[in-house]
């Protein structure tokens, strides 16, 4: 799995950061993703971060 967000589309709330700090972080205003593949055990709180995101700008996908 691998996770995205899309820049366009990014308010900067910092919450996926915050549910997930050890994928998503913060480069200015805009969270990103870590590149490549997720480790498994850091899937499931991705997704909950792409869920919980209030814009819907994170995917989490194969």
């Amino acid at each position: 799995m691998k996770a995205f967000v899309d820049p366009d589309l990014c308010i900067g709330c910092t919450q996926c950061a915050g549910i997930c700090p050890e994928v998503f972080s913060m480069e200015g205003t805009l969270a990103v993703a870590q590149p490549g593949e997720l480790p498994g055990e850091l899937v499931p709180a991705a997704i909950d971060a792409a869920q919980n995101c209030p814009v819907s700008a994170i995917t989490v996908s194969e």
